[in-house]
């Protein structure tokens, strides 16, 4: 079944989400279907892996887990079965530190942190659409990389339950993660200097 993109009143669920071409990735934010972009580029994938490697790394012996994309994350919002949630995501890498929320189709309910790298083609839906979900659904902490400028903003959810920046890190940084402080990811690594 092809997901037809020219039906834009109807809301889409993760029932029909997992009846979908297993070659194609897409996203449903409150229903709407959001197909994901073609293989990402080197660079973006040189992020990744330098990221999770690292989060990865510091989780040892940890109760948190941490999780590259493609991986299904599941936002109900409230408590729907599997098959009505309306919100199914896949973010470049997710932490979850409640075993309870993964299970063997990826994790349901919000992780700890989310972190997306920015592309041209997801930048406006990562940046408003996902940072308005993430907020709203209480993901602790979102980070927003943007390879290009080599540059990640750090967003922590605050008392009221909205996003704060809590920081601009370049190049030469450490961040610290606001769920594990005790873990410091080394930039200098994630952004090498002279990079071909």
């Amino acid at each position: 079944m092809n997901v037809p993109a020219s039906k834009p009143d109807k809301k889409y669920t993760y029932a029909e989400y997992l009846q979908w071409p297993g070659n194609e990735r897409w996203e449903i934010i409150d229903g709407k279907p959001f197909l994901m972009s073609p293989a990402p580029l080197t660079e973006h994938q040189r992020v990744l892996g330098q990221l999770f490697g690292q989060i990865w790394m510091g989780l040892q012996q940890k109760p948190c887990q941490v999780f590259p994309a493609p991986f299904d994350v599941r936002l109900p919002r409230g408590e729907e079965n599997d098959n009505e949630i309306d919100t199914v995501v896949q973010p470049d890498i997710v932490v979850v530190c409640d075993p309870a929320k993964i299970d063997k189709r990826g994790c349901k309910g919000a992780p700890d942190l989310i972190i997306e790298i920015l592309s041209y083609s997801t930048a406006k839906k990562d940046l408003n659409e996902k940072f308005n979900l993430y907020e709203r659904v209480g993901v602790k902490e979102y980070w927003v990389v943007f390879p290009g400028e080599a540059v990640i903003e750090v967003y922590q959810l605050g008392k009221n339950m909205k996003y704060c920046k809590t920081g601009t890190y370049q190049e030469n940084d450490q961040i610290e993660l606001g769920i594990l402080p005790e873990l410091a990811i080394d930039l200098s690594l994630v952004f090498p200097q002279n990079q071909a």
